[in-house]
């Protein structure tokens, strides 16, 4: 079998029984990143003479003292909005296009320490501020399924490189979408867990600034096993992070196989909010009818937020935009040239804000905990789409229209920040193809700490149906 086809668990496994070697395995991968990456536009630094002297390395320790953990000789992408300490990290933006960071996040140390090859820096929006992958850069990363396509974003780059099987696994980052967004544009696996459970340590500056919306480290990968191991290596309690919770004592890989008789879930459409396009139903009835086949009990239920779409985006972009301005706005000051249009929006828009007006973001916030928690003390999860639209063309942010309905291209088609306002954790699963040939996921969602029910979700439906990958 070509390696690249292997999951991440096997290629582990097949590595400290000495079946293929960590050379073997990075090489392959970076042939099809050189094959890919002009195509696909996935990755915006790969570090190929760094990842072959690692493999060698890992390849000797391996000879002289074993493994060193879980994922030793195994390629990882990360996110070229996570520093790594010595490595070109550029944010997606022009202005940090030769940044060298001296410091990286505690879950870069552990995918480290757990043996991974970091083989490269994926494509991201600038600062990750949007839910397509494009930037002044070096442009949009395009859909592996259909290039004329969006990969979605903001981690658009991880998520087309592990659908590519240019990598078998990949780190994402979510603050409104932006793991679960690109998992379903590409057909993959894409968890936001628990806010807390994998410590979010990546600014020493501003250790209180993932709150707002709650943002989240989170794994990317091809199969249910996979996307458990590497939370199992990114999660645990950090002193760096004043928001780290210790985790539940629990085997993710075995937990995952219990099943979901018995279950109770509700499912909804749109949370009586979103527009969606009618081909994206056949798939989310289909696994649906899985689940319940397995002895899952799926209701049907309505949702009342008590108010419109427009004012759940407009007070969610404010605490976007109050970021940006916080984060980014000296800079805009002093070179305004080197930011995108979109963004330079964004820290003017932040810098009007008063604090009262974020503050009564909070009591927005609170309605929408108030809804989705009510519904979580009755039902164990709550399935819905990832998104109300199949993967776009790559050249715009979104669609105007759907389903025949006016919309804004730049927020509309995501049913995503719901669960950035509340840090409930959340996974998108691929649960097949729309008639245009794209994928579908299926968003499900369970009260924190419950992230062993999503891979259970997950596990059930890839067991039953397998996840299919494109072929390129």
């Amino acid at each position: 079998m070509e390696i690249t086809n292997l999951t991440a668990q096997s290629m582990a496994k097949k590595i400290k029984a000495k079946e293929i070697s960590p050379v073997e395995v990075v090489q392959s991968h970076l042939n099809r990143i050189k094959r890919l990456n002009p195509k696909l536009n996935l990755f915006i630094t790969v570090f190929e003479e760094q990842a072959i002297e690692e493999a060698k390395a890992a390849e000797k320790e391996l000879m002289n003292t074993g493994t060193r953990g879980p994922l030793h000789g195994v390629p990882i992408a990360l996110k070229d909005l996570t520093s790594v300490a010595g490595r070109r990290t550029t944010f997606g933006s022009p202005l940090f296009k030769d940044h060298i960071p001296q410091s990286e996040p505690t879950i870069v140390k552990r995918i480290r320490n757990a043996g991974a090859i970091i083989i490269g820096k994926t494509n991201t929006p600038e600062f990750g501020h949007k839910g397509t992958t494009d930037n002044l850069l070096v442009g949009p990363t395009k859909n592996p399924w259909d290039p004329s396509k969006t990969a979605g974003g903001s981690s658009g780059g991880s998520a087309a490189a592990v659908a590519s099987k240019c990598v078998p696994l990949a780190e994402g980052s979510d603050g409104g979408g932006s793991i679960r967004i690109p998992s379903c544009l590409n057909g993959i696996i894409g968890h936001k867990p628990t806010f807390g459970r994998v410590p979010f340590d990546s600014s020493p500056f501003n250790r209180f600034g993932t709150t707002q919306p709650f943002v989240h480290y989170g794994p990317m990968a091809r199969s249910t096993g996979d996307a458990a191991l590497l939370l199992s290596v990114m999660e645990g309690y950090q002193p760096t992070d004043p928001y780290s919770v210790p985790v539940p004592e629990e085997n993710l890989l075995e937990e995952m196989k219990l099943g979901v008789k018995g279950k109770r879930f509700a499912f909804t459409e749109n949370f009586g909010l979103y527009p969606f396009e009618q081909e994206i139903l056949g798939p989310l009835e289909e696994a649906i009818s899985l689940l319940r086949d397995h002895g899952a009990i799926v209701e049907n239920i309505p949702f009342q937020f008590g108010m419109k779409l427009e004012e759940l985006i407009s007070f969610f972009n404010k605490m976007w935009y109050a970021g940006l301005a916080t984060a980014y706005g000296s800079l805009y000051d002093r070179f305004p040239s080197q930011f995108s249009l979109s963004v330079s929006r964004m820290i003017e828009s932040g810098r009007k804000l008063s604090a009262i007006e974020l503050r009564e973001t909070e009591m927005k916030r609170t309605i929408i905990w108030n809804t989705l928690q009510q519904e979580l003390d009755r039902y164990d999860a709550i399935l819905s789409p990832v998104v109300g639209v199949t993967a776009f063309s790559h050249q715009i942010e979104g669609p105007d229209t759907i389903n025949g309905k006016a919309a804004s291209p730049i927020s509309d088609w995501m049913m995503t920040q719901l669960y950035n306002c509340t840090g409930h954790p959340a996974i998108s699963i691929p649960v097949g193809k729309a008639r245009s040939g794209l994928p579908v996921g299926l968003q499900a969602a369970t009260s924190k700490f419950n992230d062993t029910l999503l891979f259970r979700i997950a596990y059930t439906l890839e067991q039953e149906k397998g996840f299919e990958f494109p072929l390129i």
